[in-house]
Order: C-alpha cells, then sequence, then structure tokens
C-alpha cells in the first residue's frame, strides 16, 4: 500500500472495489423491510381504504390522523404491526454477522472474491463473530451504562444553576463524548473482526487483545476517519431530509421512496467504507517492514601468547 495514501482514501478505494456488497445488503434490507412493514400496511388498509378522513395521510402526514387510526378499535393491537417489524429488523442484524466475515475476506483480497470461498469464510467463522459479539455487549454495555448514568447526574446538578442553557449544552457535550467512546469501541471489534477472518484466529480473546494493541497508538488516525465518515452520512441525513420535506411534493409517493432509500443507501455505504477503513488499517500494519537490525559484531582477540605478524616494505 502507498505510504502517502490516506486511510480514508484507501478504504475508499477497497469499498469502491467492492460495492457489490453494499448493493447486496440494500436489497436484502429492502426486501426484508417490505415483510415487516406487510402487516402495518394490510392493518392500514383495513381503516384508511374506507375512509375519507384517509386522504389527509394521502396528500400529505397529519400526526393527529395517524394516531388516530393507531387508536381505533379496527386498527388491532400495536404489537400485530410492531412486533413483525422487530423480527425482520434482528433477522438482518443475523444476515449480517452471518455474511459480514465473507465481506471482510473479499475487502482484504486483491481479486475478486469466488463464490465458494465467500460462503466458506462465512460458515468458519460464525461462531468467532457470534463470541466477538459477547465480548462487545460485556465491554460496550457497562460502559455505555456509566456514561448514561453520569450525563444523568451532571444535567440534573446543571438544572440546579441558573444558567438555562447549562442543561442542554450538558446534555450536548455527554452526548458527543459517548459518540466518541462507543466509536473507539466500534473501531477496536472492526479491528478483532478484520483480524479474526484474515488470520483466520480461533481464539477471539487474542485478536481482541492484538486489535487493541495496534490501535492504541492510532487512535487520532482511526478515530478521525470513522467521525470523518459519520459527519458525512448526517449531512447526507439532514440534505435528505430537507429535500423530502422542500422539493419532493406531499402526494408523491414515489418521490419520497426514493428519497428515503437514497438515503438509505448512502448510509450503508459510509458503514461499509468504514469497515474497508480497519481492512486498509489492518493491511497496512500487517505489511510494514520490521525495523532493520544491524548486527553487534563482537571484537577478535588474538590469544594469548600470539605475536602479531610482521610485514615488510
Amino acid at each position: 500500500m502507498d505510504e502517502k495514501k490516506s486511510l480514508l482514501s484507501a478504504g475508499a478505494q477497497i469499498a469502491r472495489r467492492n460495492k457489490r456488497y453494499v448493493i447486496w445488503f440494500y436489497l436484502l434490507n429492502l426486501t426484508l423491510a417490505s415483510f415487516g412493514a406487510a402487516a402495518f400496511r394490510n392493518q392500514a388498509h383495513a381503516i384508511l381504504d374506507y375512509s375519507r378522513y384517509a386522504d389527509k395521510l394521502l396528500h400529505g402526514f397529519h400526526l393527529v390522523v395517524l394516531l388516530e387510526m393507531l387508536n381505533r378499535p379496527e386498527f388491532g393491537p400495536t404489537n400485530a404491526s410492531t412486533m413483525p417489524a422487530f423480527y425482520f429488523a434482528f433477522l438482518f442484524f443475523l444476515a449480517t454477522m452471518l455474511f459480514l466475515p465473507g465481506v471482510l475476506l473479499g475487502y482484504a483480497s486483491d481479486h475478486r472474491l469466488p463464490r465458494t470461498e465467500f460462503y466458506r469464510t462465512c460458515g468458519h467463522n460464525i461462531s468467532r463473530f457470534v463470541r466477538l459479539l459477547l465480548f462487545f455487549l460485556i465491554i460496550a454495555g457497562p460502559i455505555s451504562g456509566i456514561l448514561g448514568a453520569a450525563q444523568n447526574a451532571l444535567t440534573k446538578a446543571a438544572d440546579q444553576t441558573s444558567n438555562e442553557r447549562l442543561p442542554f449544552f450538558t446534555q450536548l457535550a455527554f452526548f458527543g463524548i459517548i459518540f466518541l467512546v462507543l466509536t473507539a469501541i466500534r473501531i477496536w471489534f472492526d479491528l478483532a473482526q478484520t483480524q479474526v477472518v484474515i488470520r483466520d484466529q480461533g481464539k477471539v480473546r487474542k485478536s481482541i487483545a492484538a486489535a487493541f494493541r495496534s490501535m492504541k497508538h492510532h487512535r487520532a488516525q482511526l478515530l478521525g476517519s470513522y467521525v470523518f465518515i459519520a459527519f458525512l452520512a448526517m449531512i447526507v441525513l439532514v440534505v435528505g431530509i430537507w429535500i423530502w420535506i422542500k422539493i419532493v411534493p406531499a402526494p408523491s409517493v414515489l418521490g419520497a421512496f426514493i428519497v428515503s432509500q437514497a438515503i438509505l443507501l448512502v448510509w450503508l455505504a459510509a458503514r461499509f467504507w468504514q469497515r474497508a477503513c480497519a481492512v486498509a488499517f489492518y493491511l497496512e500494519r500487517e505489511n510494514e517492514p520490521a525495523a532493520d537490525v544491524i548486527p553487534v559484531r563482537e571484537p577478535v582477540f588474538p590469544p594469548i601468547g600470539a605475536t602479531e605478524p610482521t610485514t615488510g616494505i
């Protein structure tokens, strides 16, 4: 890898070379989402198809009308529509954990990964990724709880002061701290997953420890890359919502669908770009030349009693 090439550009090159993975995961997400929304769609059709009041939802969005529809007895229990969406969202999470090892190996390869090798890698690493997930929950869960409790305590303390804006800025600062800490943990385990797949490491604890050591001296570089990508994704979200509100006509279901799916596709691509940055960082660290060791010559002393040879002119 070119030493002058930044981590962001190296990750972008890897993600662009393997952009088919983003398309596959997007189509999988869209398919599962359509199944998850089917129950809500059927319940809504049973009411909206026979009500003139539904015009306020067809030609725009009216929150009061939506809440009234959800509270009508004909709509049925809310769990009947929300639980299928939860189940299919969890199914997408499981599918991501299953297929991600093949994606990481494809990112690390300099050629198109054969389909058989992709699926073999996925099946070979599924148990390892489950163990990595458990370690992630064990580490990230308590840290998130501690930071959340500290945020609540400081916000309550700020409410007791005379400064009315202090609680808001306290929450904002803690949101930034929580985001940076959880992003650092995500980087840590992204590197651990990369090492598990590329080095075929069966003991995930060794991969977790090695990933922590490798990122210890490069936190700023890795964290800056991840935060920059997340910032770009947030800009796309804000611009997409603005386009949705200001440009897309209210009755245009197709326009709203295109804008929302474009936002989702960009967010998915941003996450894959972050994964590619982790792979690029790992490959760069693996290909770093070892420091040259200069052998030290031991002095050679003549044997005791030996005389130095004389030379003539």
